[in-house]
């Protein structure tokens, strides 16, 4: 185990890294914060839980058909499949309401041939036009919290379960997750990565199939069901979608979901990055 004045050490690292304190406690303030009283720190950060917005359960989608994707396609096969689903269904897709109201969808970005592929719910305003996934300020936190475990948006794979917005950003409905469904699992069937991790509820539930909710979930490895060939027995790890994280900024938040990204690290082998000398 790792003696807390070197972990301490390596999260300061990390900050003069990124230039973000995501992870780490707000206060930046040079007056002390009152000492809490005993229990009001989890009282805090129950409070924070009960005030963000909650979702109602959605039952997941049903298990596409079948696609079978040759498994050992090289990086360039990859990026032409990749490519070709795009052009061919996700670009012009009509498949549900959502093509009535959006500016353009969203594939999705990054290598593919990544080890680690990021889901999160659906896309934004800001997504919505321009056509990137997780481009807005929830997506610039994922963007640091990527950098954090070392690694870039070109190095992993971002994706959402929806490729349209919805208007307001309300929640998917059951027949747009379906209509959707097919795209994302053969997105991942040509992508194999060997980590997936989830952002957020209507993810979580969807890929795992169950009803239960990402504070339960969150930071235990879950096995992907067989929703196509290939897919079965992917490690999945369930997180806070960072829009969560921004809303409830509390250093247990923040704590919990470095955690998660940790042991990500931990399973590909990745190494805290060490800061540029100026």
């Amino acid at each position: 185990m790792n003696h807390p004045i070197d972990i301490a050490q390596q999260l300061l690292a990390i900050e003069q890294l990124v230039g973000a304190d995501w992870y780490l406690p707000r206060n930046r303030n040079p007056l002390s914060e009152p000492t809490p009283a005993p229990g009001a720190r989890a009282a805090g950060a129950a409070a924070a839980m009960a005030a963000a917005p909650q979702r109602r359960p959605l039952a997941p989608p049903p298990p596409p058909e079948p696609v079978e994707i040759p498994a050992e396609l090289s990086p360039e096969g990859k990026a032409s499949a990749l490519a070709a689903l795009n052009n061919d269904e996700v670009s012009s897709c009509a498949k549900c309401v959502l093509c009535q109201t959006r500016t353009q969808t969203v594939f999705g970005e990054g290598d593919p041939n990544a080890d680690l592929v990021f889901v999160g719910e659906a896309p934004g305003a800001d997504e919505d036009e321009q056509g990137k996934p997780f481009v807005g300020k929830g997506g610039q936190l994922l963007t640091k919290m990527i950098t954090a475990m070392g690694l870039s948006r070109e190095e992993v794979f971002i994706v959402n379960t929806l490729k349209c917005r919805p208007p307001g950003n309300r929640d998917p409905k059951r027949d747009e997750l379906e209509a959707c469904w097919s795209i994302l699992t053969r997105q991942l069937q040509i992508i194999r990565p060997k980590v997936i991790v989830t952002l957020g509820n209507p993810s979580t539930r969807s890929l795992l199939q169950t009803q239960a909710g990402i504070t339960k979930l969150r930071g235990t490895w879950q096995t992907l069901p067989d929703h196509a060939p290939g897919l079965g027995g992917t490690k999945v790890m369930p997180t806070f979608h960072p829009s969560f994280v921004t809303r409830c900024y509390t250093a247990e938040v923040r704590g919990q979901a470095w955690s998660d990204l940790q042991m990500v690290m931990e399973e590909l082998g990745l190494k805290t990055p060490t800061p540029k000398k100026e």
